[in-house]
């Protein structure tokens, strides 16, 4: 299963505290996609899965957009 975070117009840290929130309820396996139009938003998505243990899948940037995919933790 995966989830859908869309964060667009948010500046850092909301992001990252959205998504830290969106990712618990989900099973150990599942995934976070999360939409941002914060320019940091792939370096913050990358510290808080080292520091979470989450594992950061993917990032990328479409026209002004990240897609950040995020896989909780086992």
């Amino acid at each position: 299963m995966k989830k859908l975070l869309d964060a667009r117009g948010l500046l850092c840290p909301l992001p990252v505290l959205r998504a830290r929130k969106a990712i618990l309820p989900l099973l150990p396996g599942e995934e976070l996609e999360v939409l941002a139009t914060d320019p940091a938003a792939i370096a913050d998505f990358a510290s808080f899965c080292s520091q979470t243990g989450h594992t950061y899948v993917s990032g990328e940037e479409m026209n002004g957009v990240y897609t950040i995919r995020l896989r909780r933790k086992n």
